[in-house]
């Protein structure tokens, strides 16, 4: 009952930029910008593939590229569901490595509704502004999603890691991240 509540909560602020203000100011956090102001964001986990970002979520971005993150490192170490047999991905500092992931062109109001699907503001993800840098070179300022997160890594289950797999291919991330992810052994 309360986890439906929960829910019905979320849709509606997701829906809303002035509900949306008002639950980051309940969270003590400010929703800066516009509406229609344009942002960067940067996609590392199961938001690469179209049926999670464009279906499940509903998003629709202005525009993508493939790009990275430096100065962090891919994780599997947030708590899924079922617990033990999903780990959902994070990113951690890591000043030697890089993410690749996928840069969607958003509004505002749209990265508030992404906010939304994803329970930020709340007890897992937060924003994370950085810079990244395009397949070409262009050095872009992004938001993405990082968690305080176990320090061991777990393994993601088989259909998410598919999810990223599939979603780094289709949007032609470079061939040593996709072996990367080939690598990634699913949970049991």
């Amino acid at each position: 009952m309360i986890q439906a509540l929960r829910y019905r909560v979320r849709r509606m602020t997701g829906r809303s930029w002035w509900l949306s203000k008002l639950w980051y100011r309940l969270r003590g956090l400010r929703l800066e910008g516009r509406p229609k102001d344009e942002v960067w964001y940067f996609a590392f986990g199961a938001n690469l593939h179209d049926s999670a970002f464009g279906v499940r979520r509903g998003m629709s971005p202005l525009e993508w590229r493939a790009g990275r993150i430096r100065g962090y490192r891919l994780r599997f170490n947030l708590e899924g569901r079922p617990v033990g047999r999903a780990a959902p991905a994070n990113i951690s500092p890591d000043p030697t490595a890089e993410v690749w992931g996928v840069l969607y062109k958003l509004t505002r109001r749209d990265l508030a509704r992404l906010d939304s699907t994803e329970g930020v503001p709340g007890r897992r993800y937060r924003h994370l502004w950085t810079e990244a840098e395009d397949s070409g070179g262009q050095r872009l300022p992004v938001v993405t999603y990082i968690a305080d997160g176990k320090a061991e890594d777990g393994r993601p289950s088989l259909r998410y890691i598919t999810l990223l797999r599939e979603g780094a291919r289709a949007h032609g991330l470079p061939e040593h991240w996709i072996r990367f992810l080939d690598e990634v052994e699913p949970a049991q």
